[in-house]
């Protein structure tokens, strides 16, 4: 397991979104949007730039490098 997202459930929770909405915006299936999440698959970078932009935030945040 990866286990180095704990920001990614977080902020789809802060926003109200459900995993079959960011699934989708993203789009791929919600099962494989949930292992994002789950840390059983690494997020690829270009999955991590558009998760930063729905959110309006950075990759660093995301990754947590930066608060």
């Amino acid at each position: 397991m990866f286990n180095h997202y704990p920001r990614v459930r977080d902020l789809r929770e802060d926003h109200d979104y459900t995993q079959k909405y960011v699934a989708e915006y993203l789009g791929m299936k919600q099962a494989q949007y949930s292992r994002y999440e789950r840390g059983v698959r690494d997020i690829p970078t270009d999955i991590l730039i558009k998760l930063a932009q729905l959110y309006n935030t950075t990759t660093d945040y995301i990754l947590g490098i930066n608060e």
